[in-house]
């Protein structure tokens, strides 16, 4: 049985965690598999939009805490850094990968399953779905995904969150701007298809360079994120997607 089943439908690329008897906890295995199916993506020219869901009651549980005691409790600290290290990884593939990533989230998706979602470009959730950076009720720091809190939610707010490791509830999400859209808990998963095809439906080749001039600018001094996107203009300007775009917009102007 796949850890992360892959299927296409409608120029979308839908990537499922596939350990519902764990709540689709991320062990070695399963970031692992995920991580190939990410890149299976990236390459597949039948995929435009890559879109994470979870299979069974939860998106994600976070961390598989029982690998994480055998590693914590036997290794030494490069074999921790090490084991760490694999779900950064992770995250950046995400941020890497040259299509956009959307997670549609159902159910919990705590601690590294919160993070999991939060490293996605975009994120459709359920009504019930709770989101929670629980780590510190385990002594644990969510490290790695602070780094992208901070940038989608700002300090104080992204400090709140980390600190207390309370569960928010989906409207709340919405409010503060971590997630996008939120739909009725039995339209989820038809809701967040329809969310990607619509995207689909967009040029290829723009929301390559949307992606990875909006995430190439962090960072960057305004003047630096100014003349950078001159050079995308100008890239985006050579592509067959564009040209065709500006002459079918002309050709209706002029009937």
């Amino acid at each position: 049985m796949s850890l992360v089943l892959y299927e296409i439908r409608d120029s979308v690329a839908i990537l499922s965690l596939n350990r519902p008897e764990k709540r689709n906890a991320l062990d070695d295995a399963l970031v692992n598999t995920l991580r190939e199916a990410l890149q299976r993506a990236a390459s597949d020219d039948a995929a435009k939009v890559i879109l994470i869901r979870g299979e069974g009651k939860d998106f994600c549980a976070g961390a598989d805490l029982a690998q994480l005691e055998r590693v914590a409790a036997g290794a030494d600290p490069i074999a921790n850094l090490n084991d760490a290290g694999k779900l950064g990884q992770l995250l950046l593939e995400i941020r890497s990968n040259p299509k956009p990533v959307i997670a549609a989230v159902h159910g919990n998706a705590f601690a590294g399953g919160a993070g999991l979602a939060t490293a996605c470009d975009m994120i459709v959730c359920a009504e019930g779905t709770r989101f929670a950076y629980t780590e510190v009720r385990l002594g644990f720091v969510p490290a790695m995904v602070m780094a992208l809190l901070r940038r989608i939610l700002g300090e104080k707010l992204a400090f709140e969150l980390a600190a207390f490791g309370d569960e928010i509830d989906a409207e709340a999400a919405f409010r503060i701007g971590l997630v996008n859209l939120v739909l009725p808990d039995h339209d989820l998963e038809a809701g967040a298809l329809r969310y990607a095809k619509r995207l689909a439906q967009r040029s290829g080749s723009a929301l390559y360079l949307i992606k990875r001039h909006f995430y190439g600018i962090d960072g960057v001094t305004f003047e630096q994120a100014i003349q950078r996107g001159a050079e995308v203009n100008a890239l985006a300007r050579a592509t067959p997607d564009c040209q065709e775009g500006v002459r079918q917009f002309l050709e209706k102007r002029r009937k």
